[in-house]
Protein backbone atom coordinates (compact mmCIF):
# COMPACT_ATOMS: atom_id res chain seq x y z
CA UNK A 1 0.00 0.00 0.00
CA UNK A 2 1.28 3.45 -0.93
CA UNK A 3 1.89 6.25 1.53
CA UNK A 4 -1.18 8.19 0.35
CA UNK A 5 -3.42 5.33 -0.82
CA UNK A 6 -5.99 5.80 1.93
CA UNK A 7 -6.22 9.56 1.48
CA UNK A 8 -6.59 9.28 -2.27
CA UNK A 9 -9.33 6.68 -1.96
CA UNK A 10 -11.27 8.81 0.53
CA UNK A 11 -11.13 11.85 -1.74
CA UNK A 12 -12.12 9.89 -4.85
CA UNK A 13 -15.07 8.39 -2.98
CA UNK A 14 -16.03 11.86 -1.77
CA UNK A 15 -15.91 13.23 -5.31
CA UNK A 16 -18.09 10.37 -6.58
CA UNK A 17 -20.68 10.76 -3.83
CA UNK A 18 -20.80 14.52 -4.29
CA UNK A 19 -21.25 14.20 -8.06
CA UNK A 20 -24.15 11.78 -7.61
CA UNK A 21 -25.83 13.83 -4.88
CA UNK A 22 -28.78 16.10 -5.57
CA UNK A 23 -28.57 19.66 -4.20
CA UNK A 24 -30.67 18.59 -1.20
CA UNK A 25 -28.29 15.69 -0.49
CA UNK A 26 -25.05 17.67 -0.54
CA UNK A 27 -24.96 18.35 3.18
CA UNK A 28 -25.27 14.64 3.96
CA UNK A 29 -22.27 13.92 1.73
CA UNK A 30 -20.15 16.58 3.39
CA UNK A 31 -21.10 15.36 6.86
CA UNK A 32 -19.95 11.87 5.87
CA UNK A 33 -16.44 13.00 4.91
CA UNK A 34 -15.71 16.20 6.84
CA UNK A 35 -14.36 16.63 10.36
CA UNK A 36 -16.54 18.33 12.99
CA UNK A 37 -14.14 21.30 12.94
CA UNK A 38 -14.07 21.55 9.16
CA UNK A 39 -12.81 24.86 7.71
CA UNK A 40 -13.06 25.99 4.10
CA UNK A 41 -11.36 28.73 2.09
CA UNK A 42 -12.56 29.84 -1.34
CA UNK A 43 -12.44 32.64 -3.86
CA UNK A 44 -14.49 35.81 -3.51
CA UNK A 45 -17.42 36.10 -2.80
CA UNK A 46 -17.32 32.85 -0.78
CA UNK A 47 -14.11 33.44 1.19
CA UNK A 48 -13.71 31.73 4.61
CA UNK A 49 -16.41 29.42 5.97
CA UNK A 50 -16.57 27.20 9.05
CA UNK A 51 -18.56 23.99 9.13
CA UNK A 52 -20.40 21.78 6.68
CA UNK A 53 -23.69 23.70 6.83
CA UNK A 54 -22.22 27.00 5.70
CA UNK A 55 -20.11 25.44 2.94
CA UNK A 56 -23.18 23.58 1.67
CA UNK A 57 -25.43 26.63 1.70
CA UNK A 58 -22.94 29.16 0.34
CA UNK A 59 -21.03 27.16 -2.28
CA UNK A 60 -22.01 23.59 -3.19
CA UNK A 61 -25.82 23.70 -3.16
CA UNK A 62 -26.11 26.89 -5.27
CA UNK A 63 -23.51 25.58 -7.71
CA UNK A 64 -25.22 22.21 -8.15
CA UNK A 65 -28.63 23.91 -8.55
CA UNK A 66 -27.19 26.12 -11.30
CA UNK A 67 -25.00 23.64 -13.17
CA UNK A 68 -27.19 20.62 -13.90
CA UNK A 69 -25.70 17.14 -14.42
CA UNK A 70 -22.38 18.52 -13.21
CA UNK A 71 -19.31 16.34 -13.71
CA UNK A 72 -15.87 16.75 -12.21
CA UNK A 73 -13.40 16.40 -15.11
CA UNK A 74 -10.01 15.91 -13.49
CA UNK A 75 -6.73 16.65 -15.26
CA UNK A 76 -4.35 16.39 -12.28
CA UNK A 77 -4.83 14.39 -9.06
CA UNK A 78 -1.91 14.21 -6.62
CA UNK A 79 -1.22 13.80 -2.91
CA UNK A 80 1.65 14.67 -0.62
CA UNK A 81 2.85 15.87 2.74
CA UNK A 82 2.52 19.61 3.17
CA UNK A 83 6.06 20.88 3.75
CA UNK A 84 4.65 23.92 5.57
CA UNK A 85 2.77 22.12 8.37
CA UNK A 86 3.30 18.41 7.70
CA UNK A 87 -0.32 17.25 7.12
CA UNK A 88 -1.38 15.02 4.23
CA UNK A 89 -3.15 16.84 1.40
CA UNK A 90 -4.78 15.78 -1.87
CA UNK A 91 -5.08 18.21 -4.78
CA UNK A 92 -7.45 17.89 -7.74
CA UNK A 93 -7.44 20.22 -10.75
CA UNK A 94 -9.68 20.30 -13.79
CA UNK A 95 -13.14 21.56 -14.74
CA UNK A 96 -16.68 21.29 -13.43
CA UNK A 97 -18.67 20.62 -16.60
CA UNK A 98 -22.44 20.75 -16.89
CA UNK A 99 -25.49 22.59 -18.19
CA UNK A 100 -25.86 26.19 -17.03
CA UNK A 101 -29.62 26.05 -16.42
CA UNK A 102 -30.15 28.38 -13.43
CA UNK A 103 -28.51 31.66 -12.43
CA UNK A 104 -25.27 31.58 -10.46
CA UNK A 105 -23.76 34.66 -8.81
CA UNK A 106 -26.49 36.71 -10.43
CA UNK A 107 -25.48 35.64 -13.95
CA UNK A 108 -28.27 34.61 -16.29
CA UNK A 109 -28.27 30.96 -17.40
CA UNK A 110 -27.60 30.01 -21.03
CA UNK A 111 -28.97 26.47 -21.08
CA UNK A 112 -25.66 25.46 -22.67
CA UNK A 113 -22.57 23.56 -21.56
CA UNK A 114 -20.09 25.37 -19.38
CA UNK A 115 -16.69 24.39 -17.98
CA UNK A 116 -15.75 26.00 -14.67
CA UNK A 117 -12.03 25.72 -14.07
CA UNK A 118 -11.16 24.63 -10.53
CA UNK A 119 -8.36 23.58 -8.18
CA UNK A 120 -9.34 21.92 -4.91
CA UNK A 121 -6.98 21.18 -2.01
CA UNK A 122 -8.16 18.86 0.79
CA UNK A 123 -6.30 18.19 4.04
CA UNK A 124 -6.96 14.82 5.69
CA UNK A 125 -6.34 13.95 9.32
CA UNK A 126 -7.52 10.67 10.90
CA UNK A 127 -9.32 9.82 7.63
CA UNK A 128 -11.47 12.97 7.73
CA UNK A 129 -11.24 16.13 5.64
CA UNK A 130 -10.35 18.94 8.03
CA UNK A 131 -9.51 21.80 5.64
CA UNK A 132 -10.30 22.70 2.04
CA UNK A 133 -8.95 25.33 -0.34
CA UNK A 134 -11.36 25.73 -3.27
CA UNK A 135 -10.43 27.95 -6.21
CA UNK A 136 -12.65 28.49 -9.25
CA UNK A 137 -12.07 30.88 -12.15
CA UNK A 138 -15.20 33.03 -11.99
CA UNK A 139 -14.03 35.42 -14.71
CA UNK A 140 -13.40 32.40 -16.97
CA UNK A 141 -16.98 31.29 -16.27
CA UNK A 142 -18.25 34.78 -17.16
CA UNK A 143 -16.35 34.80 -20.44
CA UNK A 144 -17.83 31.45 -21.46
CA UNK A 145 -21.36 32.83 -21.09
CA UNK A 146 -20.60 35.99 -23.07
CA UNK A 147 -19.65 38.47 -20.32
CA UNK A 148 -16.19 40.03 -20.06
CA UNK A 149 -15.81 42.29 -17.00
CA UNK A 150 -12.23 43.35 -17.84
CA UNK A 151 -10.29 44.96 -20.71
CA UNK A 152 -8.72 42.71 -23.39
CA UNK A 153 -6.21 40.15 -22.12
CA UNK A 154 -2.50 40.20 -22.80
CA UNK A 155 -2.56 36.39 -23.14
CA UNK A 156 -5.32 34.07 -24.41
CA UNK A 157 -7.99 32.42 -22.29
CA UNK A 158 -9.67 29.18 -23.40
CA UNK A 159 -10.75 25.87 -21.85
CA UNK A 160 -7.27 24.77 -20.84
CA UNK A 161 -6.04 21.20 -21.34
CA UNK A 162 -4.31 19.07 -18.73
CA UNK A 163 -0.68 17.90 -18.99
CA UNK A 164 0.73 17.39 -22.45
CA UNK A 165 1.32 13.68 -21.82
CA UNK A 166 -2.07 13.08 -20.18
CA UNK A 167 -0.38 11.59 -17.13
CA UNK A 168 -1.64 13.84 -14.34
CA UNK A 169 -3.98 11.42 -12.53
CA UNK A 170 -1.70 9.76 -9.98
CA UNK A 171 -4.08 7.17 -8.60
CA UNK A 172 -1.04 5.18 -7.44
CA UNK A 173 1.74 6.84 -5.45
CA UNK A 174 4.66 8.18 -7.46
CA UNK A 175 8.36 7.65 -6.85
CA UNK A 176 9.35 9.75 -3.81
CA UNK A 177 12.72 10.53 -5.40
CA UNK A 178 10.94 12.20 -8.30
CA UNK A 179 8.68 14.06 -5.87
CA UNK A 180 11.66 15.46 -3.96
CA UNK A 181 13.30 16.53 -7.22
CA UNK A 182 10.17 18.40 -8.30
CA UNK A 183 9.69 20.13 -4.95
CA UNK A 184 13.34 21.18 -4.87
CA UNK A 185 12.99 22.76 -8.31
CA UNK A 186 9.80 24.57 -7.26
CA UNK A 187 11.45 25.96 -4.15
CA UNK A 188 14.44 27.13 -6.19
CA UNK A 189 12.12 28.96 -8.58
CA UNK A 190 10.15 30.56 -5.71
CA UNK A 191 13.37 31.71 -4.05
CA UNK A 192 14.63 33.26 -7.31
CA UNK A 193 11.43 35.31 -7.66
CA UNK A 194 11.36 36.24 -3.98
CA UNK A 195 14.90 37.62 -4.21
CA UNK A 196 13.87 39.57 -7.29
CA UNK A 197 10.94 41.10 -5.37
CA UNK A 198 13.15 41.96 -2.42
CA UNK A 199 15.59 43.71 -4.75
CA UNK A 200 12.84 46.10 -5.81
CA UNK A 201 13.45 45.35 -9.48
CA UNK A 202 10.44 45.83 -11.76
CA UNK A 203 12.07 43.73 -14.49
CA UNK A 204 13.19 40.12 -14.84
CA UNK A 205 16.07 38.94 -17.05
CA UNK A 206 15.05 35.89 -19.11
CA UNK A 207 18.19 34.09 -17.93
CA UNK A 208 16.69 34.00 -14.42
CA UNK A 209 13.62 32.13 -15.67
CA UNK A 210 15.75 29.79 -17.76
CA UNK A 211 17.37 28.49 -14.57
CA UNK A 212 14.18 26.58 -13.69
CA UNK A 213 11.82 26.87 -16.69
CA UNK A 214 11.81 25.15 -20.08
CA UNK A 215 12.22 27.59 -22.96
CA UNK A 216 8.95 26.16 -24.32
CA UNK A 217 7.07 26.58 -21.05
CA UNK A 218 3.29 26.94 -21.08
CA UNK A 219 1.70 29.24 -18.52
CA UNK A 220 -2.07 28.78 -18.17
CA UNK A 221 -3.09 31.97 -16.38
CA UNK A 222 -6.47 33.06 -15.01
CA UNK A 223 -9.08 34.61 -17.26
CA UNK A 224 -8.33 38.33 -17.39
CA UNK A 225 -4.69 37.52 -18.13
CA UNK A 226 -4.81 34.34 -20.23
CA UNK A 227 -2.25 31.75 -21.29
CA UNK A 228 1.21 32.18 -22.80
CA UNK A 229 3.64 29.84 -24.58
CA UNK A 230 7.48 30.08 -24.47
CA UNK A 231 9.53 32.24 -22.11
CA UNK A 232 9.65 35.31 -24.41
CA UNK A 233 5.86 35.38 -24.91
CA UNK A 234 5.23 34.68 -21.22
CA UNK A 235 7.35 37.66 -20.30
CA UNK A 236 5.61 39.93 -22.82
CA UNK A 237 2.09 38.69 -22.10
CA UNK A 238 2.20 38.34 -18.33
CA UNK A 239 5.40 38.57 -16.33
CA UNK A 240 6.55 42.02 -17.41
CA UNK A 241 3.08 43.64 -17.19
CA UNK A 242 2.84 42.12 -13.72
CA UNK A 243 6.30 43.28 -12.65
CA UNK A 244 6.21 46.68 -14.34
CA UNK A 245 2.72 47.72 -13.22
CA UNK A 246 2.70 46.49 -9.63
CA UNK A 247 5.01 47.77 -6.93
CA UNK A 248 5.76 46.97 -3.27
CA UNK A 249 5.59 43.26 -4.07
CA UNK A 250 5.75 41.10 -0.93
CA UNK A 251 5.75 37.30 -0.79
CA UNK A 252 3.67 36.23 2.23
CA UNK A 253 4.32 32.49 2.01
CA UNK A 254 2.15 29.44 1.35
CA UNK A 255 -0.46 27.58 3.35
CA UNK A 256 0.10 24.34 1.47
CA UNK A 257 2.96 23.20 -0.78
CA UNK A 258 3.82 19.67 -1.89
CA UNK A 259 4.88 17.57 -4.86
CA UNK A 260 4.15 14.09 -6.16
CA UNK A 261 6.18 12.65 -9.00
CA UNK A 262 6.74 15.35 -11.59
CA UNK A 263 3.79 17.46 -10.39
CA UNK A 264 3.66 20.05 -7.63
CA UNK A 265 1.19 22.57 -6.25
CA UNK A 266 0.77 25.33 -3.70
CA UNK A 267 -1.59 28.04 -2.53
CA UNK A 268 -1.33 30.91 -0.07
CA UNK A 269 -3.77 32.92 2.01
CA UNK A 270 -2.57 35.28 0.73
CA UNK A 271 0.53 34.46 -1.33
CA UNK A 272 1.34 38.02 -2.34
CA UNK A 273 0.66 41.64 -1.55
CA UNK A 274 1.22 44.40 -4.10
CA UNK A 275 0.15 47.88 -5.14
CA UNK A 276 -1.10 48.68 -8.67
CA UNK A 277 0.45 51.78 -10.22
CA UNK A 278 -1.48 51.57 -13.51
CA UNK A 279 -1.58 49.22 -16.48
CA UNK A 280 -2.02 45.78 -14.92
CA UNK A 281 -5.14 44.11 -16.40
CA UNK A 282 -5.54 47.25 -18.50
CA UNK A 283 -6.77 49.13 -15.43
CA UNK A 284 -5.61 52.37 -13.78
CA UNK A 285 -3.57 52.30 -10.61
CA UNK A 286 -5.10 53.23 -7.29
CA UNK A 287 -2.01 52.93 -5.09
CA UNK A 288 -3.93 50.66 -2.71
CA UNK A 289 -2.03 47.65 -1.40
CA UNK A 290 -4.05 44.48 -2.01
CA UNK A 291 -3.58 40.79 -1.23
CA UNK A 292 -3.51 38.09 -3.91
CA UNK A 293 -4.72 34.54 -3.30
CA UNK A 294 -2.84 32.45 -5.88
CA UNK A 295 -2.72 28.76 -6.83
CA UNK A 296 0.15 27.31 -8.85
CA UNK A 297 0.18 23.77 -10.20
CA UNK A 298 3.30 22.62 -12.04
CA UNK A 299 4.52 19.87 -14.32
CA UNK A 300 8.25 19.10 -14.54
CA UNK A 301 9.89 17.50 -17.56
CA UNK A 302 13.49 16.50 -16.94
CA UNK A 303 15.16 19.21 -14.88
CA UNK A 304 12.89 22.10 -15.94
CA UNK A 305 9.31 23.22 -15.32
CA UNK A 306 7.29 22.72 -18.49
CA UNK A 307 3.67 23.64 -17.65
CA UNK A 308 2.05 25.84 -15.02
CA UNK A 309 -1.68 26.18 -14.30
CA UNK A 310 -2.40 29.34 -12.31
CA UNK A 311 -5.44 30.66 -10.46
CA UNK A 312 -5.54 34.20 -9.08
CA UNK A 313 -8.57 35.46 -7.19
CA UNK A 314 -8.73 38.60 -9.32
CA UNK A 315 -12.27 39.49 -8.16
CA UNK A 316 -11.04 39.65 -4.54
CA UNK A 317 -7.90 41.59 -5.49
CA UNK A 318 -10.11 44.17 -7.22
CA UNK A 319 -12.68 44.17 -4.40
CA UNK A 320 -9.98 45.36 -2.00
CA UNK A 321 -9.47 48.34 -4.32
CA UNK A 322 -13.15 49.27 -4.39
CA UNK A 323 -14.28 47.47 -7.57
CA UNK A 324 -16.65 44.52 -7.14
CA UNK A 325 -16.84 43.00 -10.62
CA UNK A 326 -19.26 40.28 -9.49
CA UNK A 327 -21.78 42.73 -8.04
CA UNK A 328 -21.26 45.13 -10.96
CA UNK A 329 -21.86 42.37 -13.52
CA UNK A 330 -25.00 41.29 -11.66
CA UNK A 331 -26.37 44.85 -11.49
CA UNK A 332 -25.80 45.43 -15.21
CA UNK A 333 -26.90 42.11 -16.72
CA UNK A 334 -29.39 40.66 -14.24
CA UNK A 335 -30.40 43.28 -11.66
CA UNK A 336 -33.72 41.65 -10.69
CA UNK A 337 -32.14 38.36 -9.57
CA UNK A 338 -30.51 37.44 -6.29
CA UNK A 339 -26.72 37.70 -6.25
CA UNK A 340 -26.12 34.55 -4.20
Amino acid sequence: MGKFTTEKKIILNYFQDLEEASPSEVRDVLEKYMDNKYSWKGVYPFREQEGVEKVTDIFWRPLKKSIKHMQRRQDIFIAGTNEISNEKWVMSMGHFMGLFDSQWLGIRPTGKMVNIRYAEFNCLEDNKITKTGMFVDIIGFMKQVGINPLPPETGEYFVYPGPRNHDGLLLEDADETESRKTLSLINEMVEDLNKLNESGSMDCPPELLERTWSKNMIWYGPAGIGASYTIPRYQIQHQLPFRNNLQDKVFNGHECRFAEGKFACFFGWPNLSNTPIGGFLGLPGGKISADMQVVDIYCREGDKLSENWVFIDIPFWLKQQGVDIIERTHNIYNPNSELM
